[in-house]
Parts: structure tokens; sequence; C-alpha cells
């Protein structure tokens, strides 16, 4: 099995086990989602792609809107938490690289928060165009380069590790979008947690555990969490996490 192929497993993986808590813990994606919304009503055509659709919260606004929705997810855990809320119409497991959908087949793609998990964003975004039928377009939001900067700060100082996810530069992100018509809006959120604990768990609840890299360095025990602590980046208010997104609109011409 490719590397590739390998993180794919693990990132579904990852997700599934996360789908029945995940909207406990999604504050950023739906703080993300909301504005990735206001971006997108004044171009949403009747039939919606919700790629990368988690379990279902804005496939479920898109249908309030009296859209046609496909939801589409990498994971069945998720897909099947989303048909549980009936949150679209139509539901398919897939890949957002390798989207099995005709040509020109949506008038808009609304991907909140997945393509970061791709191996290639150009081809994701690629993929997204082919589906997208002209006069429509795709939005969607990622995470950019610095994200979880605060958690990394930490094991580096703890034990030299690095176990964060590896995140496009803005730089990156904006030559993928490049052979497009676009607009970029770079924006930073911050959000603060009472423990470490609670920064670990805030992650987990979501599925963006450490997916990328050595899993090898030991489990993550009490006292290596209390270790940590004594090391991450304090602020007042508590401990903070960051995260740098970038939303995107490519016009489908």
């Amino acid at each position: 099995m490719s590397d590739q192929l390998h993180n794919k497993r693990a990132i579904a993986q990852a997700f599934g086990r996360a789908a029945q808590r995940y909207t406990r813990f999604a504050e950023l994606q739906r703080t993300s989602g909301e504005y990735l919304m206001t971006l997108a009503l004044p171009l949403a055509g009747p039939r919606i792609l919700d790629a990368g659709c988690g379990t279902g919260h804005f496939s479920q606004r898109w249908r309030a809107l009296g859209k046609q929705v496909i939801a589409l997810d990498l994971s069945v855990g998720m897909l099947q938490q989303a048909a549980v809320e009936h949150s679209a119409d139509v539901y398919i497991q897939g890949d957002i690289e390798h989207l099995p959908l005709a040509d020109a087949s949506v008038d808009l793609c609304f991907s909140n928060l997945a393509v970061q998990w791709c191996d290639d964003l150009p081809r994701a975004i690629a993929a997204c165009y082919r589906a997208t039928r002209p006069g429509g377009a795709v939005v969607f939001s990622t995470l950019a380069e610095g994200s979880l900067g605060e958690l990394a700060q930490a094991w580096l100082s703890l034990d030299g590790s690095k176990r964060v996810n590896d995140f496009l530069p803005l730089a990156q992100i904006a030559d993928a979008c490049r052979p497009y018509r676009h607009r970029l809006y770079p924006h930073t959120l911050s959000y603060r947690f009472a423990t470490v604990s609670d920064v670990m768990h805030s992650l987990k609840g979501i599925g963006a555990t450490w997916l990328h890299g050595d899993r090898s360095r030991g489990l993550l025990t009490r006292r290596r969490l209390q270790a940590l602590a004594q090391v991450y980046p304090a602020a007042p208010g508590g401990f903070p996490l960051s995260y740098h997104l970038v939303y995107g609109i490519i016009y489908r011409d």
C-alpha cells in the first residue's frame, strides 16, 4: 500500500471514530463554515456538492434553503451520521481528489475545512472545477501553515518531536488557485482552553489527530500531558491554539 493510500485510510478512520461526538467539538468547523456560507450564498445555484461534508451540518443548511444537496465524504462513519440527520438528498463515499461525479453536474462545490487532508491540492481543486457547471463556483476553506503553532512549539520544546500535521503555506495555496479566476481571504482564529488535555481533546473530538509522520514516540499518558503543559506557550485566559485559515472562491468560467 502506498503512503498516500495509507494516509487516506488513516484520515477516514480517524474522522469515522469521531463522527458521533464531532458536533460537540466542531466549533472551528462551524465558525469557518458560517463565513464560507456568506461567501457562497450569492453564487449558489440549485444543486450543491458538500465536498467533505462531515456529519452534514452545512448540507442541512443548504437543504433548508431549498437546494438539492450531494453530501460527499471520505469517511463512511461521517456519512452514516449525516444520513441519520437526514442532511442531504444523496450520500457518496469518495475522495475529493477523484470526485465520482460527471462533468458540470453541480452548480456550486462547497468544501469547508476538508481539502487540507488532500495529498494534492491542485488536483482536488481541478476535480471540483470539473464537476461544477460554467457560471457556478467552487468555494472552500482550508488550514494553512502555522496552524496549531502553539502545540507544535510545545512538542518541540518537550522532546524535539513534530506532532502536528503539515499544512501548505499561503503562497502554495495561491499557486494551486492561479490557473483559475479566484479570490482568497486569509484569516486567523485562536481559541483558549483550560488545560492542555482540553487542547488535545478538541483535536481528537473532530478527528484531526496527528495523521502524518512517525507515531513511534509513545502514548500520550497523563504524565506526558503534564510535561507538555509545562512547556506549552501560556496566555491570559488559558492555553491558546491558533488556526490560520484561507477562504477561497474559484469562479467556474
